[in-house]
């Protein structure tokens, strides 16, 4: 056979070779390009979690920033794009963002203070007030604060809700509190003492259009309020 003749057909091999090779290549491209993949749901998953099972997915997890959560602890998924369900082409990318730690703040010391008037210091630190729980006491005078949960000093997530053990003092007879709003303080604490009542607290403050050392507040306890003798009463007088 002439060396042309056989020259001429290695080359026609050789072309349809690489056209073989061409076209497969091709071929696959455009089958991984159509292929599709249902996204998971991360939701509640650790990052590291989330990746392990989009690896089987043949998808790509991207860290999206994080966030604030009141139901999941730090470094938990939050949220995703795209959305659980969604179908999407091999090796694209989901996002997610992870729930960031919550502020943390200390717990003050609340004991000997009355429970109906710690509101305002809860709010400034950045806590809740739980539920009261009550028992007859002789060391504390009834509405204060024997013990708290959690303990003073101790740092707790911002927003938690402090619960306490309150005293209702000396178990003695109870009386209903009058209402006092609109009365003359220095009359009504006269008669208050006279009875053996307390009032340990007598705030003064300026109110349009009544005169001076009337009652226009009822700190606590409220009108209609179960008392006590030991029960430490406050209020607030025009000034």
């Amino acid at each position: 056979m002439p060396i042309r003749k056989i020259s001429n057909i290695a080359l026609y091999v050789l072309i349809f070779l690489n056209l073989f090779f061409i076209s497969a290549i091709i071929a696959y491209q455009v089958t991984l390009h159509g292929e599709m993949s249902t996204v998971p749901d991360l939701e509640g998953k650790t990052f590291e979690e989330g990746r392990a099972e989009l690896k089987t997915k043949k998808l790509i997890i991207v860290h999206n920033g994080v966030r604030l959560h009141d139901r999941y602890k730090k470094g938990m998924i939050i949220y995703q794009d795209p959305a659980p369900g969604k179908k999407i082409k091999l090796h694209q990318e989901v996002k997610v963002i992870l729930s960031a730690e919550k502020e943390k703040v200390v717990v003050p010391r609340l004991r000997g203070r009355s429970f109906q008037l710690i509101s305002s210091t809860l709010n400034e630190t950045g806590l809740k007030k739980g539920r009261g729980s009550y028992v007859y006491t002789r060391r504390y005078s009834a509405g204060r604060i024997i013990a708290q949960s959690p303990i003073p000093g101790e740092k707790v997530p911002k927003g938690t809700r402090i619960s306490f053990l309150v005293s209702e003092g000396e178990k003695e007879e109870k009386h209903v509190m009058p209402d006092l709003i609109g009365k003359h303080a220095d009359r009504v604490i006269a008669y208050l003492k006279k009875r053996g009542f307390r009032v340990s607290d007598l705030r003064e403050s300026f109110y349009p259009g009544i005169e001076s050392g009337i009652i226009i507040n009822q700190l606590f306890p409220k009108p209609g309020y179960p008392v006590q003798k030991r029960t430490l009463i406050t209020l607030e007088v025009s000034k």
